[in-house]
């Protein structure tokens, strides 16, 4: 049976981390419970967290919004696929992200992907079938599982702002690589989705700080 996280296991896994990790534990006691940050899975938001990728999440969310209000908020692959690339590049899309959304759309109407199939996989094949996209690699396919499908125990791969709260907590004088970051968090285990969580809203609270 596959666990899913939701506001009751994530409020138990935070208490659970906290007790492991003196460093989640100093997140906890000044910021409280991380959010579930819980999003609708599927094609739009799949198209929201490419604009994501190597970019700030206010420039991805305003490209976003954008894309949305074009649509009248109906971003599905056909209604996308109307879009000319001149106009997606107005909207905030650089070549490489037209192409990569393209493609995906195209998969999913030629039913190559089907995204509401990865419901009931394990997570590492639903990486490997996210992965035969070009333009979805491990971070894509990380935030994907953790936030729209709400696995509970994903770290995800180069995610600066988890790494960088990590590194501050830590005391480190860089980031971590992933493997030394996922070694150094097995014992978050396994509730790595939550501890990564904790992670981000540290990091948040703290950038709102300054």
């Amino acid at each position: 049976m596959i666990t899913i996280l939701n506001e009751t296991n994530l409020r138990t896994a935070t208490h659970f981390l906290a007790e492991q990790d003196e460093a989640l534990a100093f997140v906890y006691a000044q910021y409280g419970y991380p959010p579930l940050w819980a999003r609708t899975p599927g094609f739009s938001t799949l198209v929201h967290i490419i604009l994501e990728q190597q970019v700030s999440l206010a420039s991805a969310n305003a490209a976003f919004s954008r894309l949305r209000q074009i649509l009248d908020e109906n971003v599905m692959p056909a209604t996308f696929l109307t879009l000319p690339d001149h106009q997606l590049r107005e909207i905030g899309f650089s070549r490489q992200k037209i192409h990569y959304t393209q493609l995906l759309a195209q998969a999913i109407l030629n039913g190559q992907f089907q995204p509401e199939q990865l419901t009931h996989l394990p997570d590492e094949v639903i990486k490997i079938e996210m992965k035969k996209l070009k333009g979805i690699g491990d971070w894509t396919a990380d935030i994907y599982l953790s936030e729209c499908l709400l696995r509970p125990d994903i770290l995800p791969k180069g995610d600066i702002a988890m790494e960088e709260a990590f590194r501050v907590l830590k005391g480190l004088e860089k980031r971590p690589t992933y493997p030394d970051f996922e070694a150094a968090t097995e014992h978050w285990r396994p509730w790595r989705s939550v501890g990564t969580r904790l992670l981000w809203h540290y990091y948040l609270c703290t950038r709102r700080k300054q």
